[in-house]
């Protein structure tokens, strides 16, 4: 598995404990959820059974338009997601792109791929 670009962290909650913390967080800091997907819920309905897995998509209008103005491809990776997602090892993990890969993915100047970072807001989610 290629996990290029990808950030992982390891969550002592489960899967939905671990959304519903990053949906606070977010939402204090002023992100807007567009939304919440429980993939093992939808898996089930086509009669599949998966481990839990939840999708979150969320971001910040003002600084995705920034972004999107020096690089309108960079719609594609915007606005952000997480996953968390429990593995045949149950163990809970989160994972999110890296805002180094999104900029050098879409040759970004660093200083706008900053708001990008979730790696101390989902470290403090997990805390």
């Amino acid at each position: 598995m290629n996990t290029q670009g990808i950030i992982t962290r390891t969550s002592p909650y489960d899967v939905k404990e671990t959304i519903d913390r990053l949906v606070v967080l977010l939402e204090k800091h002023g992100a807007t959820i567009y939304s919440r997907i429980n993939q093992q819920s939808e898996a089930r309905h086509a009669g599949k059974d998966i481990f839990p897995v939840e999708f979150l998509l969320f971001g910040n209008p003002a600084n995705g338009s920034t972004i999107m103005e020096t690089n309108p491809l960079a719609a594609l990776d915007l606005p952000l997601k997480i996953l968390a997602w429990e593995g045949t090892d149950q163990v809970v993990r989160v994972s999110f792109n890296d805002p180094v890969y999104i900029q050098k993915r879409y040759s970004l100047p660093i200083q706008l791929v900053v708001p990008l970072n979730l790696t101390p807001l989902i470290d403090k989610a997990l805390a």
